[in-house]
């Protein structure tokens, strides 16, 4: 989708159509954070991960908008629901991203990119927002076609052009370098597929430990992985990072309480429990702990959730101190028997 969450509060508020807005963190106090920027404000450079703060800075006019995420899940489950149209193997990355294999055409379609057209029609038509797709013979391969041409973009890599199109990539590009990692290779004087293609594996592997057998592959245009449509959920988690620093146990419990409370939520729509129990805190110095409780039986309600955040809080001693985040996150899952078992959306929800 493009600019997922930004797109949709355009779509729902006719007043932010055409004008720079995100949707993030308020910037009051120490600031939030950008989850997504439109394209009016990415203009500006402003995008995702980028503090509220700064985005300002860069774009005085921006528009932040608190986000709705039950909306976006809601919205994302519709779109879903269009890709089943036309295939059962779909295996989501997160609300608002996908990966297809329609190998298996269930309309009888015969060409991957009519599909792709049939979908971003659809996508436009029944929920007025647009979408891109990167079409190819894998799944990297595919993604990295889908970020070409946004927004509104459809992009083929055939199988004959897959080894030319990695060989003329930025090393930027590649799905999985980030900036770090990128750099370092540029320090290597490795600029393009074409330049990572020059190195062995065993090179590779020197300066970039296991992921060199990736970058090794890729840069070959291989990947072998398939689309999953129904891979486990290891863990479920919710977080926030809050405006002001919080110093009272009287505010840290509330704020446990309503981060579990989405959690618990999540827990019965995938209709899971789980037994252990993980606290992550992080300091006003940005130093973060985690601490972490396993029970014997899984955790049926809120209240035990709740209840063993609140212990592994008291255990870290945090009084006399600065708290700009909480986190809670479930493992070891086992399902409820009577519930739904439906396909996470995503693993992981954050609230800014």
């Amino acid at each position: 989708m493009d600019a997922f969450y930004a797109s949709v509060e355009q779509r729902d508020n006719p007043a932010y159509q055409g004008k720079p807005i995100a949707v993030g963190g308020l910037p009051e106090g120490r600031g939030g954070v950008i989850a997504t920027a439109s394209y009016e404000a990415r203009a500006f450079g402003v995008h995702s991960a980028m503090p509220s703060k700064m985005a300002l800075l860069l774009c005085p006019d921006l528009i932040i908008i608190r986000p709705r995420f039950g909306v976006y899940q809601e919205i994302s489950g519709q779109i879903r629901e269009i890709f089943a149209r036309y295939t059962d193997l779909i295996e989501p990355l997160s609300l608002d991203e996908a990966y297809l294999d329609v190998t298996a055409d269930k309309k009888g379609i015969g060409s991957a990119i009519e599909i792709a057209r049939q979908i971003k029609k659809a996508i436009s038509t029944e929920l007025h927002l647009t979408a891109s797709a990167g079409i190819s013979v894998n799944k990297f391969v595919a993604k990295t076609a889908s970020s070409l041409n946004k927004p509104d973009g459809l992009t083929f890599i055939a199988p004959s052009r897959v080894e030319a199109f990695m060989e003329g990539l930025p090393v930027e590009q590649f799905f999985g370098v980030g900036k770090v990692t990128a750099g370092k290779m540029k320090g290597l004087n490795l600029h393009t597929g074409a330049d990572l293609k020059k190195l062995s594996e065993e090179a590779l592997v020197y300066h970039f430990g296991k992921a060199g057998r990736f970058y090794y592959r890729i840069a070959r245009g291989i990947d072998d992985r398939k689309v999953e449509n129904d891979r486990p959920v290891k863990s479920l988690s919710a977080e926030d990072t809050f405006p002001h620093d919080l110093t009272s146990i009287g505010e840290m419990d509330d704020a446990l309480e309503k981060i579990a409370g989405i959690l618990f939520r999540r827990m019965q729509n995938q209709g899971l429990n789980g037994r252990t129990v993980t606290l992550k805190i992080r300091y006003s110095d940005f130093r973060q702990v985690t601490r972490s409780r396993s029970a014997i039986q899984p955790l049926q309600d809120l209240h035990s959730i709740v209840t063993t955040a609140r212990q592994l809080l008291l255990s870290s001693e945090p009084e006399n101190k600065k708290i700009r985040l909480l986190g809670i996150t479930v493992s070891q899952f086992m399902e409820h028997s009577s519930a739904k078992k439906n396909t996470p959306l995503t693993g992981q929800l954050k609230l800014f």
